[in-house]
């Protein structure tokens, strides 16, 4: 019997993360068999896999842009027309999971831990994601770029039939990928996946994990926008350190840009005026008390010089402002912590 056991960190109760859900949310989702177990590693399991896959889709009304399924992880480009990711989710892998282990006899989880999920912005960046799914099979070297067509457990082989299947849906990115209006739309499609394989050409579609790390794909701007509308979900252990990193300072950058426009200024004139400016303190100070923002990050993007001098200026503000004697966290001048 192969132990599928949970992640000991979940088994150990800490917090989970909650989901970032609206409707109309493009995802990227993705999860590996509990401890790298190969969990499709027959064609019984991936089709298992497939059907129960096509049955969320019309149970949760999803609208499924892509798929590939590997011998040990999935990944899915899905919308959610209803936010719905959640709860389709657990239907999707718990169903899944009752097929296989009741079929192997066999009890425990298949999946570690939690699946991710990445947001992903729009038509351009999703069609960016499916070129990748497509892709993973060459990446992982299972096979040629030329023999893609024949990797069977794919959404590309689906399209490449001829008949677009009822639960796969190419609206939206056909466009983005240059498929609207082309003769042979997924001819040229495949013809276009090689191309992108190509040593001159060849961008983070070709790249390993490039797609599936941080917690959401897009442009800068629209991802301070979602941190900031979305800044009430918890930071859990079970993120990585880099996608607490990137997710804390896409908050930070939008609180930033709140505080500027309090205080009537641009971003420009953070370069132009001096180190010291009482404008500045005052910024600094408002990005401290009502964001919680890091004194060392303050720091560096409003050019106060180091986090210690940043520390000394707001504790002068608070004796000349409330005329305390002394400032709290450290004596002016000391470095103290940078965070």
């Amino acid at each position: 019997m192969v132990a599928w056991g949970r992640e000991r960190r979940l088994a150990a109760g800490m917090a989970r993360r909650l989901r970032i859900q609206f409707a109309g949310a493009r995802y990227h989702v993705i999860n590996r068999g509990n401890l790298q177990h190969d969990v499709f590693a027959t064609g019984g399991a991936i089709a298992s896999f497939v059907r129960t896959l096509q049955a969320a889709v019309g149970r949760f009304q999803w609208r499924l842009h892509a798929f590939v399924v590997m011998r040990n992880h999935f990944h899915l480009a899905l919308a959610t027309p209803e936010p719905n990711l959640v709860a389709g989710m657990h239907w999707l892998q718990s169903t899944f999971a009752v097929r296989l282990t009741r079929f192997h006899r066999q009890h425990g989880h298949v999946f570690q831990g939690r699946y991710r999920s990445l947001v992903i912005e729009d038509d351009a960046h999703l069609a960016r994601v499916c070129d990748y799914i497509h892709l993973n099979p060459v990446r992982a070297g299972v096979l040629a770029v030329e023999q893609l067509r024949d990797y069977r457990a794919s959404s590309l082989w689906y399209w490449l039939r001829g008949r677009s299947p009822g639960w796969l849906d190419g609206e939206g990115w056909w466009a983005e990928a240059g498929l609207r209006g082309a003769e042979d739309p997924w001819a040229g499609y495949l013809q276009r996946l090689v191309a992108l394989t190509q040593p001159e050409v060849a961008d983070e579609r070709t790249e390993r994990g490039a797609f599936s790390r941080g917690w959401a794909i897009g442009t800068a701007g629209w991802r301070r926008a979602l941190a900031r509308e979305y800044r009430h979900l918890a930071l859990a252990p079970e993120m990585s350190a880099a996608e607490i990193r990137e997710l804390r300072e896409a908050r930070w950058r939008a609180a930033l840009e709140e505080a500027l426009a309090r205080h009537g200024r641009q971003a420009h004139e953070l370069a132009l005026a001096a180190k010291g400016a009482p404008w500045k303190i005052e910024l600094a100070r408002d990005l401290r008390v009502n964001a919680a923002v890091p004194h060392s990050w303050i720091a560096a993007q409003l050019r106060m010089g180091t986090p210690s001098s940043l520390r000394s200026n707001l504790c002068r503000r608070a004796i000349r402002i409330a005329g305390e004697g002394e400032c709290t966290g450290g004596a002016i001048g000391t470095s103290g912590s940078t965070g």
